[in-house]
Formats: C-alpha cells, structure tokens, sequence
C-alpha cells in the first residue's frame, strides 16, 4: 500500500521499521517540529525524524495540520492510507478523509480502557492485571474509532513503563503488519460505552511519593512514573528518583528506611531496586547505598 506514515517519540520508531520492512511504500513520514533540548537548548528532530532520514524517506513537520494548506499538502500525497501512532497532533476531519482507506491508529491499551495521553503509565498505577494494543479505524473523538484488531499481555509484577513500552511498541509492530494484510477482511468492532477510562497527561505534581500511602500504592507509583517523570523522595534533603521497586512483607512508620532501601509505608513496604541520584546515572540499589542508613527518614 501507498501510506503515509505519522509518528513521533521513540514508541513509534519500531513501527515504521515494520512498515517498511514489509514492503509498504511509505510516501511520506510526518511527525513533531524539532523542538529544543539538551544543555544547549538546540532544536532536537525527533525519534521518528531521524530514523526517517535514515531510511530516506521524506519528512514533514508542520506546526498544525488545521490549515487549508498543510491539508492539501496531505491529500496530494494520493495515498490508500495512514498510519498513525503516537504523533501528537489532532487529525481534523479534512485530514481524516483524505487517504483512500482512511486512517488506522496504534494505541497502547485495550479500549475503552485508557484512551488518551498515557495509557501505559496509567495502567500500572492503576494496577491492571493486562493491557495491550489495538489497531483502531480513526475518528474524530479522542480514541473512539471502532477497533480492527486487539492483542492483551499481562503486566509484570515488576514491570517498569520503560520496559512494558518497549513490548508494547514491538507488539504493535506486528499488529499493524498483519492487520493490514487482513485489512480487506477485518470486520470493525465499536468500542463498548461501558469501562471507558480517560489516561490523562502525568502531571510532575503527582511524582512526589506519599510514604503514608499503601505499599502497593506506592510501589505501582513507582514502576509507572519509571523511567519519566520519575516518581521522586527527599533523602537527607537530596532529590532522589526511584525507578524500581517491588512489595515486601514488612513494617514501620511510615518512610523510615528499615534496611537496605526497604522503606516502609501507611502499610507494608517497599523495597527500591534501582534509583537515580540527584546529578548521577541511574543505577541499582546496591550501588546506592552510601549515606542512607537504616532508620533514616524519607521525605
């Protein structure tokens, strides 16, 4: 198929890669404006604008897609269809209605649950046994579509939002490559009104950890905030991120550091499993260890 392919940030990277590989001739990659980033504040082209680049393809990044202009730029493109995963703007209908075959949207969770910005954090504070991916026939509501094709994990006790990212975009891959190869075939489902759930944006207030909550509260904060934002304490007044973390059969007040980095909370504990120092690289726990003593107080 002739398609026109739109994404951003790292998630959508492997995508594209299946894309191609499969032998679809993507026409054209749009994705987000560069943006700047790093100490020196340079513009930054994207995940997705730079593996573009690699595979030679042609590269769009307009600032809006609501413009009578950059809509027509996008209908003469004269494609069957568009994928889109991850790219971060909104679709007007205009744009909507302009490949052959409509749009198809990658999105990681199983709709209704977690429509929306971050499904995949969410999913874990929210302590989900499962989600997934589903390829989604685009419309103009946020995350609406009928769903084409689905496929569920489990989540890992342990499981980060770094590592279940990476399964998930490598499970929506292959999702996308076979249902475009079923595309004449799959019967779209509507979503259900029941168990809609909105994954809304993270916020940096939400980040800092509340030791009198639950264990398992605290631990899902964790994991989900990992590897950004970061869920975040104080220890010893240094700003301290935990990356990971899992639930341990243990008790005191709540933020004390009971030993090791087993920190106890409202009830059971938590015990941090790697962590980042202000100024340093992440690391495991027990290479951070010095200056945290057991009976230390967490903020």
């Amino acid at each position: 198929m002739r398609i026109v392919f739109m994404g951003t940030p790292d998630f959508s990277v492997p995508v594209l890669d299946a894309l191609v590989a499969a032998g679809h001739e993507v026409v054209a990659v749009y994705c987000q404006p560069p943006r700047p980033a790093g100490r020196g504040k340079k513009d930054r082209p994207s995940p997705v604008h730079l593996r573009a680049l690699a595979l030679g393809l042609p590269v769009a990044h307009p600032v809006s897609l609501r413009g009578v202009e950059a809509q027509g730029a996008f209908a003469a493109l004269d494609v069957d269809l568009a994928v889109v995963v991850a790219y971060g703007l909104i679709l007007p209908q205009a744009v909507l209605d302009a490949p052959r075959l409509g749009c198809l949207n990658i999105h990681a969770s199983l709709l209704p649950r977690w429509r929306g910005a971050a499904p995949i954090h969410r999913a874990i504070i929210a302590g989900d046994a499962e989600t997934g991916v589903c390829v989604m026939r685009m419309e103009a509501g946020l995350d609406t579509g009928p769903v084409l094709m689905r496929a569920a994990t489990p989540i890992g006790a342990e499981e980060t939002t770094g590592g279940l990212h990476d399964r998930l975009s490598a499970m929506g891959s292959a999702l996308i490559v076979e249902a475009l190869g079923r595309l004449d075939r799959l019967i779209p489902m509507p979503q259900s009104g029941d168990g809609v759930t909105y994954a809304a944006k993270i916020d940096k207030a939400e980040a800092r950890i509340d030791w009198a909550r639950p264990a398992v509260e605290v631990d899902r904060l964790i994991r989900g905030l990992s590897p950004a934002p970061g869920a975040w304490c104080e220890i010893a007044g240094e700003r301290v991120k935990l990356l990971g973390s899992r639930v341990v059969d243990a008790q005191g007040a709540p933020g004390t550091v009971l030993a090791g980095l087993t920190i106890a909370c409202g009830s059971g504990a938590v015990e941090v499993t790697r962590l980042q120092r202000e100024g340093r690289r992440a690391m495991e726990a027990d290479e951070a260890l010095r200056g945290i003593d057991p009976g230390a107080r967490l903020d």
